[in-house]
């Protein structure tokens, strides 16, 4: 029994608690806010050494022998996300300490901050499909009171469109789980990859897989399942949208992955066939309505369906070399995805609108928020050699391998309609003069500047972007290392089952 994969799940829940105590003590909460973000990176941290060193990392909870009890298990997919999920904690934890006012802060922001992150991390690690449905509540009622924290009309809008579209596909995740609960007697993920294969029914099988498709579909923002993601993220606090962007819709992949890498591989052609020509139309989809639109963080929340798109992707085509390629986009677009909606905030901080015809003049009187744009949104369009290129440069290669053709072309085409939103941005908000400064000979404008608060955390989340890109093999690595536990399932089930 390894106590390390039980502390990501139990180290947030515990700072919600602390930071709750001291609802009425602004500063008090950020100090434990950003505080517990640490803790948690560091115990996240300590667990991903010991995967890579020893392999799956297995918690039996209340010594109760898999599968009848509660299973946690941290394989190289797992470790990789929590991973990613308390990087963004820690940025996020200290970028709120900027953004965050005294009125939100009383209204429970911290608390609500943790109690995500222990969701987020809690799916990660979980072994059991029942658990993997309590943590995506966990998350769910988190999230949606992040989302209408504020309070604002549009704030309260996209909330209930949020939560009720997540509540439908909860529902459908609940009927699948009930489902396949009656038809295998398990629920237990490694149990159930031995027990689906004593299933003779498997059109109803093949039913209850596209039930799971369906709802994670929903939660990832898969086509056509996406339409509540951009009318919800543009409207909290940034904070808020960084989070949500980085990590809300990855759980929805992650669950995918997890479930058509183990479960449901029965009938590859049909499954993954079908998530294949999902994950086409979701790339462009994305990609075409963030070129539509005018608005920073609009455009941002618009391509993360699009960038969803390349991770479905890499499941669909169920290569190894696919699958480290999706497990290289999840580090790779997660870390980017946030930061670009944090370096929204440092633009609407200095402008005051994140109208792009409101924007301007950014290069020229702060070159470095300029170029922490450069490095993360041109890593999202995959410029070399930034990580979004090696992710990208992955799984066409991949394509190609398979025969894939018109998916490979597809991965091309949408980088380069990528290029295009994200130069758009570059241009309006960046590189024209500010339009104050157009009417007024020299300016004269009273910008306020970000703080260290805001530009430390986008700073380091650039650096590791560049790092990523730079020096890609130790992430690849461990991406492959991911890959291979996913296209050889027993080694996740001997771990679990005890060689069962």
């Amino acid at each position: 029994m390894s106590l390390f994969v039980v502390l990501p799940v139990i180290l947030p829940f515990a700072v919600a608690t602390a930071a709750l105590g001291f609802r009425d003590h602004p500063l008090w909460q950020n100090r434990i806010s950003v505080l517990g973000a640490f803790l948690h990176l560091a115990a996240c941290a300590a667990l991903f050494i010991r995967v890579i060193r020893g392999g799956i990392q297995t918690m039996q909870i209340g010594d109760w022998k898999a599968p009848f009890g509660i299973t946690l298990a941290a394989d190289h997919l797992s470790v990789v996300m929590i991973m990613a999920a308390a990087i963004l904690g820690a940025a996020v934890a200290l970028y709120s300490r900027s953004e965050i006012d005294a009125d939100l802060l009383r209204s429970g922001y911290h608390p609500l901050l943790h109690i995500l992150l222990g969701g987020v991390s809690g799916a990660f690690l979980t072994g059991d499909l029942f658990n993997l449905y309590v943590w995506f509540e966990v998350m769910l009622m988190a999230s949606f009171g992040l989302l209408v924290l504020g309070r604002g009309k549009e704030q309260l809008d996209g909330g209930v469109k949020y939560v009720m579209i997540n509540l439908f596909a909860t529902l459908l995740f609940l009927a699948g789980v009930g489902l396949l609960y009656g038809m295998t007697g398990t629920l237990n993920l490694a149990d159930l990859h031995l027990a689906v294969q004593e299933v003779d029914n498997q059109a109803l099988l093949a039913a209850v897989a596209a039930i799971f498709m369906t709802a994670f579909g929903i939660k990832a923002g898969l086509f056509p399942l996406f339409f509540w993601l951009p009318a919800s993220y543009h409207t909290p606090p940034v904070a808020v949208s960084a989070i949500m962007a980085g990590l809300l819709t990855k759980v929805g992949v992650y669950a995918l992955i997890r479930l058509f890498s183990l479960v449901f591989i029965f009938d590859v052609a049909y499954t993954h066939g079908l998530l294949l020509v999902g994950g086409v139309i979701t790339m462009f989809t994305g990609v075409l309505g963030a070129a539509a639109n005018n608005e920073f963080r609009r455009i941002l929340s618009v391509h993360i369906i699009s960038q969803v798109g390349y991770m479905v992707l890499g499941l669909a085509l169920f290569t190894p070399l696919a699958l480290a390629g999706a497990v290289f986009y999840l580090l790779h677009n997660m870390i980017v995805k946030a930061n670009l909606f944090l370096i929204s905030g440092l633009s609407a901080r200095i402008s005051g609108a994140f109208e792009l015809k409101r924007l301007g003049g950014l290069y020229r009187d702060h070159r470095f928020v300029a170029l922490l744009f450069f490095i993360s949104a041109f890593s999202l369009a995959g410029f070399p050699p930034l990580s979004g290129f090696w992710a990208k440069l992955i799984l066409v290669r991949a394509g190609l391998e398979t025969g894939a053709y018109g998916a490979a072309a597809a991965a091309v085409t949408v980088g380069l309609l990528t290029t295009y939103s994200m130069t758009k941005i570059w241009g309006e908000a960046f590189w024209k003069p500010s339009p104050a400064r157009s009417e007024s000979a020299e300016g004269g404008d009273t910008a306020e500047n970000p703080d260290m608060w805001m530009l430390v955390p986008v700073s380091g989340l650039a650096c590791l972007t560049l790092l990523i890109g730079l020096v890609p093999g130790p992430f690849l690595e461990v991406a492959q290392r991911a890959a291979h536990e996913l296209t050889h399932p027993e080694i996740y089930v001997n771990a679990v089952l005890g060689g069962k």
